[in-house]
């Protein structure tokens, strides 16, 4: 049988994918999971008694932790990090801790190992941020603004290291910002669906006026699936929605889907280094391996809020948790 371990499966896109990967494939999967404050063990709760699934709770910068996971595996997916960029601002620390040395460990791991296959899912945000025209393309040169995006690209380095000297077989995956099913609260979408059904305002960096990329996540699962399966060997792919936003556009869009007023939008201080836009040409990934996203945005945004409106029992005691912690982690 066909095994796979997938590290950080409690987290957003790991449960998603996890779950996505455990109902298309016969395969069994090993989840490697530190369980830090957004890696939700409630994610995966309904894989609990699956046989093919498996969980393995530790840090993946611990190398006799990363040694016993990745042990007999067909391949590795790379999910794991410390993503929240408010979160870098305020400490950049864990973000180097898990994001470069974790993934450091990862990697000679799998080059002990001899893995087949090591798939490390980066950001769009390694590349900075563009202007009004253009898209990032594979081969242009990573000019990261946040300690979060610096501790991506950083690791990025360390992969294709790995690829050219050790020969480790490696690909590189840069998908543009998901979201969907099982996103951490503190995160722009889901804050602003769990702010508007508690009736409380939505809060917006500057004007709004920074533009995105938007994934929805089965999308970028099925973009990873193929990738792992088709994917050239020391390639890096992009994968993006082709859903440019300005922020202030998806707040309304929330709104409007949700019946809401815009007077619940309210303004606050914009981030420092808030990067203008980010945008993905994704040519490589249709011409090579012939996947494109099947969602438009609208879709998968009224899913998003399906989703959150019916389960409540799961992203409440977040709020409350994120409401005990701090004010004013948006992303």
């Amino acid at each position: 049988m066909t095994r796979i371990l997938i590290t950080g499966g409690c987290g957003f896109i790991g449960s998603n994918f996890t779950r996505y990967m455990l109902e298309k494939y016969s395969y069994e999967i090993i989840n490697l999971d530190a369980l830090t404050y957004a890696g939700n063990p409630d994610n995966l709760k309904d894989l609990t008694s699956n046989f093919r699934y498996h969980f393995i709770r530790g840090r993946i910068e611990v190398i006799n932790t990363a040694r016993e996971a990745i042990k007999s595996v067909n391949a590795i997916i790379h999910f794991a990090a410390e993503s929240h960029v408010d979160r870098s601002i305020l400490c950049a620390q864990p973000f180097i801790l898990t994001n470069v040395l974790g993934t450091q460990t990862l990697l000679y791991g799998a080059k002990e190992a001899k893995a087949n296959r090591f798939i490390y899912i980066s950001t769009d945000e390694v590349y900075g941020e563009l202007g009004i025209n253009g898209k990032f393309k594979e081969d242009m040169s990573l000019k990261p603004n946040s300690p979060y995006a610096a501790s991506k690209a950083s690791a990025d380095l360390l992969v294709r290291a790995y690829y050219r000297t050790y020969k480790l077989p490696v690909i590189i995956v840069r998908p543009s910002n998901n979201y969907g099913p099982y996103q951490y609260p503190e995160k722009f979408i889901p804050l602003m669906i769990t702010n508007l059904l508690e009736d409380k305002p939505v809060p917006i960096y500057g004007k709004g006026e920074n533009i995105r990329d938007w994934l929805f996540v089965e999308d970028c699962c099925q973009a990873i699936d193929v990738i792992l399966h088709k994917g050239r060997v020391g390639e890096i792919y992009n994968v993006g929605g082709q859903s440019e936003y300005k922020n202030i556009d998806v707040a309304k869009k929330v709104i409007e889907f949700l019946g809401k007023s815009e007077d619940y939008i309210e303004y606050v201080p914009d981030r420092p280094g808030h990067d203008f836009r980010y945008a993905l040409d994704i040519s490589k990934i249709k011409e090579q391996l012939q996947w494109q996203p099947s969602l438009s945005f609208e879709e998968g945004i009224k899913a998003t809020i399906k989703w959150y409106k019916e389960n409540k029992w799961w992203w409440q005691p977040l709020k409350h948790k994120l409401k005990k912690e701090s004010e004013g982690f948006w992303t």
